[in-house]
């Protein structure tokens, strides 16, 4: 009852706000003015838990481990993002049944969308993709339409925006025009999503390099940007990125955008490694404001970054139970 009280005096507001020439023969077109009434937070009560999550899971396998009861309170117990790929299967039937998950348990599911061709070319350890753009098109409107008008976040292509060293302007073009074309999926398939397009770390491309990027890849109609996603930057410094990176935006551009900060693995903040640097810790669990829109887990910490640093020998997304451990108190 408390999510249809919210939902209808949500809706209440929207339609004071509605041009008067709106009516019936509108209702299957979502404007950018009616998207950015969505408010996925004011139609949940919090964000969701995965109890599929491969840490729940391993702890789940593993109770008489000596690690299990930490990872599983610590970690497992937590509100994080699922990643969803090429091992996702049918996409479309994933993402429903996650999303669908969610909403029954009226809490906000948090998704990121990691399948645009050549992915991360230029670091090479979470290689891969759909293999053309017009089966990332295909792939991208199924997983829009799967969570349909259910409320969600959705982070879209991790890493995208920061690697263009590697590649030509026609490269550039092609990622750029998937991109814009995902966030119009979701514009169009599912009106109460807020999208983030990845804006890298602090350490990255400088702020005004990003919004040039961001602005490249239709960040006029995302809702905004995530930071320090799979890094280990303190909020702090990723607040003051994405400060520039929105003052840079407003200054070129004319437009600002919010933004949140992946919070999963930055408590000791970073020792100037990526790839499975020791010595990590686990940093504020996810909730609103804290110097951003929202401070989220998009990496689940104890998966590995790849065959590197305390993860040598994993691939990409692996979960590391002592990884996960040592991460709980940071040594």
């Amino acid at each position: 009852m408390r999510r249809l009280l919210r939902t209808l005096a949500a809706s209440a507001f929207a339609c004071l706000l509605l041009p008067l020439s709106a009516g019936p023969g509108n209702a299957t077109t979502t404007t950018p003015a009616a998207a950015a009434l969505a408010d996925p937070i004011g139609m949940t009560s919090g964000f969701y838990t995965d109890p599929h999550s491969n840490p729940a899971v391993w702890a789940a396998a593993d109770p008489g481990d000596g690690r299990a009861a930490a990872i599983r309170d610590n970690i497992a117990s937590r509100p994080m993002a699922r990643w969803f790929g090429a091992w996702s299967g049918d996409i479309g039937a994933s993402v429903g049944a996650y999303v669908g998950a969610a909403d029954a348990a009226d809490k906000l599911p948090v998704l990121i969308a990691y399948n645009i061709p050549g992915r991360d070319a230029c670091g090479g350890h979470s290689g891969g993709g759909a293999g053309t753009p017009a089966a990332y098109r295909t792939w991208i409107s199924a997983f829009a339409s799967a969570i349909g008008s259910r409320p969600a976040l959705v982070v879209i292509e991790p890493d995208s925006l920061g690697d263009f060293s590697c590649l030509d302007q026609a490269r550039i073009d092609e990622r750029n025009g998937m991109l814009r074309g995902a966030l119009a999926e979701f514009r169009n398939r599912a009106p109460n999503t807020w999208t983030y397009l990845d804006a890298g770390n602090p350490a990255w491309i400088s702020a005004s390099t990003m919004a040039q990027h961001l602005e490249g890849a239709g960040a006029r109609e995302a809702h905004g940007f995530s930071l320090n996603i799979s890094n280990y930057f303190t909020t702090g410094e990723n607040t003051s990125y994405g400060n520039a990176i929105s003052s840079a935006l407003s200054a070129s551009y004319g437009y600002t955008k919010p933004y949140v900060i992946d919070t999963s693995r930055n408590g000791n903040g970073s020792n100037g490694q990526w790839c499975n640097p020791g010595g990590r810790k686990t940093g504020t669990p996810s909730q609103t404001g804290g110097g951003a829109e929202m401070l989220l887990w998009l990496k689940t910490p104890g998966e590995s970054d790849g065959n590197c640093g305390v993860g040598g020998g994993s691939a990409a997304g692996q979960f590391l139970p002592e990884v996960a451990y040592k991460m709980i108190f940071g040594y």
